[in-house]
């Protein structure tokens, strides 16, 4: 996608790349920069939908205002609410005085809230309710407060699937998409992945254009981050040096040899041998073959991680607990740790 500099204390947005898809999004942009319209900013983790968020606030008619950032993800379930909305002093344990929230930190400007798709049940209905009455109420609060905030939201969750599991109410989904920009994933705008590694090297490393060419075959499921990661990984070992396609390649792999994660696919030698089309009617049980897989991966990123959860999911791009979870359905005991 791009990335952001520093002007004084401001951070400007750039977008990199001239992909079909990228104009496409950078034509999105530009429709409804200028609107008061709430967007959802879908796509995978790493495609840069925090760039777009800021984009879109530094084009738009409030950019002399704040822009405000919070990852709903990234915030404990009990703290949320008080850290979107606010708390008034004694609204509980350790609040020693009033505190306002990132909605009223924002007002006038543009509030983004990233990972949107894993805030609480119970936080999605008062958000439901201050979008449709532009009313926050702190913690511990009796009189709302008016706010005028322009918000943008990001999620890399289905959202579809989570309405229909429950996990995301629909009327929510509605307020959030009126208008709905997806991020595309690098591997769909690889045309791209040159121009990006020039802006992230900054007249650092260099890359020859076998290089290049070996780049942007890779996988890249950690999208434009993973990218970045591996041109300052560059930088960091080569200085300015120019690379060529088997150094740029084994950049991608950790210091014994083990992927970067969440290049996964990197990891196929320790898949189990693919197995010949069933003779008999009942033909593959795919779904024991494809517990087996995953079994395979999860057992392997333990092991890689000495039996450390959180690096496990890490490497597994996956959340905490979410791995636990599959180690739970799997059966799988966690390593211990030396």
């Amino acid at each position: 996608m791009g990335a952001t500099r520093r002007a004084g204390s401001i951070q400007l947005a750039e977008m990199i790349g001239t992909s079909a898809v990228m104009r496409d999004v950078r034509d999105r942009i530009d429709r409804v920069a200028s609107s008061a319209a709430t967007v959802l900013l879908t796509g995978p983790s790493g495609s840069g939908k925090d760039v777009v968020a800021r984009l879109l606030h530094q084009r738009g008619t409030r950019a002399a205002a704040p822009f405000i950032a919070v990852n709903c993800g990234a915030v404990p379930a009990e703290l949320i609410e008080s850290e979107i909305f606010g708390h008034e002093a004694g609204a509980f344990t350790g609040a020693a005085r009033a505190r306002c929230g990132r909605f009223e930190a924002a007002d006038t400007g543009t509030l983004f809230l990233d990972e949107v798709g894993d805030m609480p049940a119970a936080m999605q209905v008062k958000l439901l309710r201050v979008l449709e009455t532009r009313v926050v109420e702190r913690v511990g609060g009796m009189i709302g407060v008016a706010v005028d905030v322009r918000l943008v939201a990001a999620t890399n969750l289905d959202l579809d699937a989570a309405i229909a599991a429950g996990r995301f109410r629909e009327d929510l989904f509605y307020r959030l998409a009126v208008v709905e920009i997806r991020m595309p994933a690098l591997s769909e705008r690889r045309d791209d992945i040159p121009l990006l590694i020039e802006h992230f090297a900054a007249g650092g490393v260099g890359f020859t254009r076998a290089a290049l060419r070996r780049l942007a075959e890779m996988p890249w499921r950690g999208n434009v981050r993973e990218l970045r990661n591996l041109v300052e990984r560059a930088v960091a070992l080569h200085g300015t040096e120019t690379l060529d396609a088997d150094t740029a390649e084994a950049l991608t792999e950790g210091p014994r040899g083990t992927p970067w994660p969440p290049a996964i696919e990197r990891r196929t030698r320790n898949l189990p041998p693919r197995p010949p089309v069933a003779d008999d009617p009942g033909g593959i049980d795919l779904k024991r073959l494809l517990d087996e897989v995953e079994q395979t991966y999860i057992e392997q990123a333990l092991s890689d991680a000495a039996g450390g959860i959180a690096e496990s999911a890490r490497r597994l791009g996956l959340r905490r607990t979410t791995l636990i979870e599959k180690m739970r359905r799997l059966n799988i005991v966690r390593l211990p740790v030396h």
